[in-house]
């Protein structure tokens, strides 16, 4: 898939609030809550415009059940897809503007995304730090495949510093 980075979109929050409408009349009372993270979720912050939605489930394993009406549904079934615990489904094809990742409310998976995004949400300058990155990596990588992986460190590294900047405020 072609990198596809954007300056911030205030229509990214509404794209999100319409796919959770959505998605809660087909998965009901089997959703707890609804949660908008990753880049699109982060003011100023250059992002691929694919809105990444957590669904915090009850039970993970009822989620297989809907997968024929997902799929159904335009969606395409991923599976854990390299994190266990997860189910992620993608919306668009090859122009996606949806990953919908479910978990169950005790998955450790959770926190991390929610720290993550809240540390960019509270550092601006980090913001613009990564921003600048994912442009350099843009500009080198034209598709996904090769722009995902090198950014794979420098994230790593921001959300180490997320983390320890979570674990002082809870002192």
């Amino acid at each position: 898939m072609k990198v596809r980075l954007s300056s911030f979109n205030e229509s990214w929050a509404l794209m999100f609030n319409r796919e959770a409408q959505f998605l809660k009349t087909i998965f009901g009372d089997e959703i707890i809550k609804f949660e908008h993270f990753g880049s699109t979720s982060v003011q100023g912050l250059k992002a691929k415009p694919v809105i990444d939605m957590m669904c915090v489930v009850k039970d993970i394993e009822k989620i297989d059940a809907f997968n024929e009406k997902m799929n159904e549904l335009g969606y395409d079934v991923a599976g854990e897809w390299g994190i266990q615990g997860r189910r992620l489904f993608r919306k668009g094809g090859e122009n996606r503007t949806h990953h919908i990742h479910f978990y169950q409310s005790d998955n450790p998976q959770i926190e991390r995304h929610l720290i993550f995004r809240d540390y960019l949400r509270s550092h601006p300058e980090e913001v613009a730090r990564y921003s600048r990155f994912k442009e350099e990596l843009a500009g080198r990588y034209e598709n996904t495949s090769e722009y995902s992986p090198a950014k794979k460190t420098f994230v790593k590294e921001l959300e180490q510093a997320a983390l320890r900047w979570f674990a002082e405020a809870q002192r």
